[in-house]
């Protein structure tokens, strides 16, 4: 008998478990990283298939960073999605759009302004936001949560994704993540760009991905992170 994994939270939206469930099943499909199955799900719980804990090695890190980029080349239909998301406690707008720019200005950066006292800066990133994106790409579909309390290996060394904020969108935004919060290796990003090589200047892009999981933390904690959002921001304002 399979063992699992419940999550409680009796102040939860009603659907925020509901969009868990469905953003885990949406990248199983993809057939690439490891997820956790969906045992059960209801309005104030999930149950998950248990994964036992083993040690982070570099094989893990290195073979990681192959099956994250078989998980992006695996796509979505659009940016964005059918459902709303969350990402950590907080909703945050999912609508289809045609371009990802836009997605991420009107849907990553712009609900979470009201943490930041200085909107000129970010006026004049929304007006340089399509011209300092990089090369238009297909959606891809991505975690969108990825720091690395989210990716754990079993014993036998195979890393798994857990709590998602899944949604079609760019790559280079898991990619920024893992790279702000640490705990990846040089040897998994270049065993991702190995497998799914990286547009030119994605060095220049960093940043922009990064505003908004910094915004995120400005609202939830304040503090540094409101100016570590402003300084990303000032690269391209």
């Amino acid at each position: 008998m399979t063992e699992t994994f419940r999550k409680h939270n009796p102040n939860a939206p009603a659907d925020f478990f509901a969009v868990e469930a469905n953003g885990l099943e949406w990248l199983r499909e993809a057939n690439t990283v490891a997820v956790p199955r969906v045992v059960a799900v209801g309005d104030d719980f999930i149950e998950l298939e248990r994964i036992e804990h083993g040690r982070w090695t570099d094989a893990a890190d290195e073979r990681f960073g192959r099956e994250l980029a078989a998980l992006h080349r695996a796509g979505a239909e659009s940016f964005g999605g059918e459902r709303g998301a969350y990402i950590g406690p907080l909703p945050m707008p999912n609508e289809i759009a045609d371009d990802w720019p836009s997605f991420y200005w009107h849907q990553r950066i712009e609900p979470f302004l009201h943490a930041i006292s200085s909107r000129g800066l970010f006026e004049r990133l929304q007006s340089r936001i399509h011209g300092i994106a990089g090369p238009p790409e297909r959606p891809a579909r991505i975690h969108g949560d990825l720091w690395r309390g989210n990716v754990l290996a079993d014993p036998t060394g195979t890393p798994w994704v857990i709590d998602p904020a899944a949604h079609g969108g760019h790559r280079e935004t898991d990619l920024a993540m893992m790279r702000l919060f640490g705990g990846f290796s040089d040897r998994c990003f270049a065993a991702y760009d190995e497998a799914f090589p990286l547009a030119d200047g994605w060095r220049e892009r960093i940043a922009l991905h990064q505003i908004h999981p910094l915004l995120v933390h400005a609202v939830l904690f304040g503090g540094a992170y409101v100016g570590q959002a402003l300084a990303a921001a000032r690269c391209y304002a």
